[in-house]
């Protein structure tokens, strides 16, 4: 059965439209996969020699496991945010006469192969191997190396569960910080060493090998905790319960005035206001606003106005990014229903940009006070703003028109990767570099004032020519409908 499901995997994996119309993001992601091993290779063959010239008097192998602690820490922290558990369609599955718990063990022993697991060892081995060149005995190596892959699979599995276990609070990213502060302040105050603790434990069972059944009853049990949590999910009415919840109209006659774009706007005002993760679009922005807070008080930020041009184009920019990056797969659960309908796609379209123009102004105005830092940054912000509505928001827009993947409006807010492609990577780094090289290029060879006119006249430029870009925005999404329909009809 095992054997069948990685079939049905494969199959779906490249049969779908995603892969076939991104072949191009694809390989891109596979180059970007063949970087870091590239990285965790040279970190494990040169760790060792980087050890004993910056603690010479000192066992490399026993600072090597001091360091484990904080390792860990940021392995679990990076894959809470980063790393989902796999999926499949398992509701067609559920009517045939195949037992639930195989459904899970494949499941679980699918996120086993994560890339976040096999990457690790292109460090953990070759530090080994390096070890055991440099006079280390192999039985004191062999196990050390074997309880490390051990224990990124536990971080692999405690992931799940912590994901399980908070994603039924409204702050689900509240709990792991909570405890990988209480763990890190600890450390930092020296109330508890956790290096020591965890380093000696390392180290306990490098010197005996036996002890390594205890990191494998970890395994275990966390293997053992997960298989009950899903296997108590796994059922076909178990996404049919709904919450009952008083809803609250909202007045939103004021959006009348922008004429025939109206009905677009409030059905994604509503859009954002009646879900969890588009309302978490929407509370970012919040964020956005103190952004600045993280920088100008520290006098070496403040006097950067290379880090005030960063800051403006993220500060005003903030809904832009993170509402804007998905559009039209905000729309996606009824995107062949709104298709159907005799509507303009370009009014459709200009509902969206009017939408994040509105955010821009709103997030200036609301960032004045920051001119308590000095005018120069106030000025920045200006001009981030006007290169935010004349030019990002079209960028935007166009790589909205290479979404392909569907976005589950039902599945929790904070830190939720589902839906995300490598469309929205990609297209962070005009949006977030293009303004800053500009800057930095009338900054450096002229001055202050030329850095932000480049920007002001680039943004004013995007305005002017707003109709023709429309347009042009319109007919590559015209040119693709029937691609997202088909792509946004497939569960990815």
């Amino acid at each position: 059965m095992i054997k069948h499901f990685l079939s049905l995997e494969w199959k779906q994996y490249f049969r779908s439209s995603y892969w076939q119309k991104s072949l191009a993001l694809n390989i891109l992601l596979v180059f970007f996969a063949l970087y870091f091993v590239v990285l965790f290779l040279f970190l494990g063959f040169g760790l060792l020699f980087i050890l004993e010239k910056t603690y010479p008097e000192q066992d490399p192998f026993v600072v090597a496991n001091g360091f484990l602690f904080y390792w860990f820490i940021a392995d679990l922290m990076m894959r809470f945010f980063l790393q989902k558990l796999p999926v499949m369609s398992v509701k067609p599955l559920l009517t045939l006469p195949i037992k639930r718990s195989t459904i899970v063990h494949f499941v679980l022993g699918k996120s086993a192969l994560s890339f976040f697991n096999f990457l690790p060892l292109f460090a953990i081995i070759p530090f080994s191997i390096m070890l055991m060149g440099q006079g280390y005995e192999s039985a004191q190596i062999i196990p050390w190396m074997f309880a490390l892959i051990i224990a990124v699979l536990v971080i692999n599995f405690l992931n799940f569960i912590i994901e399980a276990l908070s994603s039924k609070t409204d702050l689900p990213f509240l709990p792991i910080l909570v405890v990988v502060g209480i763990l890190y302040g600890l450390q930092y105050f020296g109330i508890f060493s956790m290096t020591s603790l965890v380093g000696n434990a390392f180290i306990a069972i490098s010197n005996n090998p036996v002890l390594i059944v205890v990191p494998i009853a970890l395994l275990v049990l966390c293997y053992v905790f997960n298989f009950r949590i899903l296997r108590e999910k796994l059922f076909l009415d178990s996404s049919l319960k709904s919450k009952v919840t008083e809803v609250k109209a909202a007045d939103l006659s004021w959006t009348r005035r922008f004429g025939d774009i109206a009905p677009f706007m409030q059905l994604d005002l509503k859009l954002i206001w009646r879900n969890k993760r588009t309302k978490s679009s929407a509370f970012i922005m919040i964020i956005g606003l103190l952004y600045g807070l993280f920088f100008y008080t520290q006098p070496i930020y403040r006097d950067s106005l290379y880090a005030a041009s960063f800051v403006g184009i993220f500060s005003t920019g903030i809904f832009l990014i993170s509402f804007g990056q998905f559009i039209p797969a905000w729309d996606s659960g009824y995107y062949k229903m709104l298709m159907s309908q005799n509507i303009k796609y370009e009014q459709y379209l200009r509902s969206k940009f009017v939408l994040m123009m509105l955010s821009v102004v709103i997030m200036f105005v609301l960032g004045i006070p920051y001119i308590y830092f000095g005018w120069k940054i106030l000025v920045m912000h200006f001009a981030a703003a006007i290169y935010n509505i004349g030019v990002n928001s079209h960028i935007m827009l166009y790589g909205g028109s290479f979404n392909r993947k569907k976005i589950d409006l039902n599945q929790r807010a904070a830190f939720n990767y589902q839906g995300t492609g490598a469309v929205q990577w990609i297209i962070g780094l005009p949006i977030m570099l293009i303004p800053l090289i500009l800057f930095t290029i009338g900054n450096y060879f002229i001055g202050f004032e030329a850095g932000v006119a480049i920007l002001i006249l680039i943004g004013v430029a995007g305005i002017i020519f707003h109709k023709k870009l429309m347009k042009f925005i319109t007919k590559r999404y015209m040119d693709s409908k029937y691609k997202m329909i088909d792509a946004f009809s497939q569960d990815n």
